[in-house]
């Protein structure tokens, strides 16, 4: 088999920028192997980040507008990530960016035209991973569980903390099983933001208030917690049925923020065994209140690994996809996901 060179591309939920990722795997003994050479997050230019957080209020003309500027913008970086390192690429795999998540009513879209990608770059480009599990059917989500269990085979629980937090694992007849847990960077950074920063570095804020007893048994009684799995979040439900919870609390932010990473470490630690291995990755991993917290609260071996793996493990393993898709082999099963049938999802530009 051919060593695959290619860049994985990922626009997340909280909005924190875009990754790229630039990732060569290739198969040794029958296991897949991978590095990460390159890896930069582009952070969002204002009014980028404006458009794309309305973008779901937009006007169906204006949406279109963004899709191709976003598009041609992710082009423009990738394009110049390829000529700073030189890099010779087989492939990009983009994520695109999530506006609408709806999969009880098939409803799907990632926008960041893909074709754009390709003109600016001049390279095969492989999107739109969701669409085709949704309309099967299947929740479209999450769709990182497959490197997981390729890559991340030697723990038991893969966790990883961005805008929502998701978690996968083998279950006692060694089926892949994943689901959205909880929302996490996204209540994280909104709560932040009107604290006056950005984000809350190190869990500084959240650490200075108290766990609100009410709020937190409001939060922990949520239907969609009580769902089995397969199962999935997006934006909307976080907008309707989660943060209106915290806005009618009448507790201060500190408070609001303890109460928030208490809620995610709860959610966490019914799905986890103890005892277990855990690969901790994501934003959220470098928030040392709330890894303090998971630490106290959950009795496992946690590994927190490397920086570039905590921060670019979603676009490493989105070019994992891509890998898949080109080797004509399943990259999205139907355990985690729902649909009737595991399927190859990803369209080819």
């Amino acid at each position: 088999m051919k060593q695959y060179r290619t860049i994985g591309v990922m626009s997340g939920t909280s909005l924190d920028g875009l990754d790229i990722a630039y990732c060569r795997f290739w198969k040794h003994d029958e296991q897949w192997k991978y590095t990460v050479d390159e890896a930069v997050t582009i952070e969002f230019e204002a009014t980028m980040r404006h458009r794309l957080l309305q973008a779901k209020k937009l006007s169906a003309k204006e949406l279109l507008v963004l899709h191709n500027d976003f598009g041609k913008w992710i082009g423009q970086e990738v394009a110049k990530f390829i000529n700073t390192y030189a890099l010779s690429v087989d492939f990009i795999a983009s994520h695109g960016h999530t506006v609408f998540h709806q999969p009880e009513h098939k409803l799907n879209l990632q926008i960041g035209q893909p074709l754009l990608i390709k003109q600016e770059t001049g390279s095969l480009v492989i999107a739109d991973f969701r669409t085709p599990n949704i309309l099967a059917g299947g929740q479209g989500a999450p769709l990182v569980p497959i490197g997981d269990k390729y890559l991340f085979s030697q723990y038991d629980y893969c966790v990883n903390i961005g805008g929502f937090a998701n978690i996968s694992f083998d279950d006692a007849d060694g089926r892949r099983m994943a689901f959205d847990v909880s929302p996490a960077n996204l209540i994280f950074n909104f709560l932040a933001q009107q604290y006056g920063c950005y984000f809350d570095k190190n869990g500084k804020i959240g650490r200075s208030g108290k766990v609100d007893e009410k709020l937190l048994k409001q939060l922990n009684a949520l239907p969609y917690y009580h769902q089995k799995y397969p199962k999935s979040l997006g934006a909307e439900w976080f907008e309707t049925a989660f943060l209106p919870l915290f806005e009618d609390s009448g507790i201060s932010i500190p408070d609001k923020l303890r109460t928030a990473y208490e809620h995610l470490v709860a959610q966490l630690t019914k799905v986890i065994q103890p005892g277990k291995k855990v690969l901790l990755t994501g934003g959220g991993a470098l928030n040392t209140a709330l890894v303090d917290l998971l630490f106290e609260k959950c009795a496992c071996e946690i590994t927190i690994p490397n920086r570039v793996e905590i921060e670019f493990k979603e676009a490493l393993i989105f070019a994992f996809l891509g890998v898949l898709k080109m080797e004509h082999q399943v990259n999205c099963l139907a355990s985690y996901t729902g649909a009737p049938q595991d399927m190859i999802c990803g369209t080819l530009y």
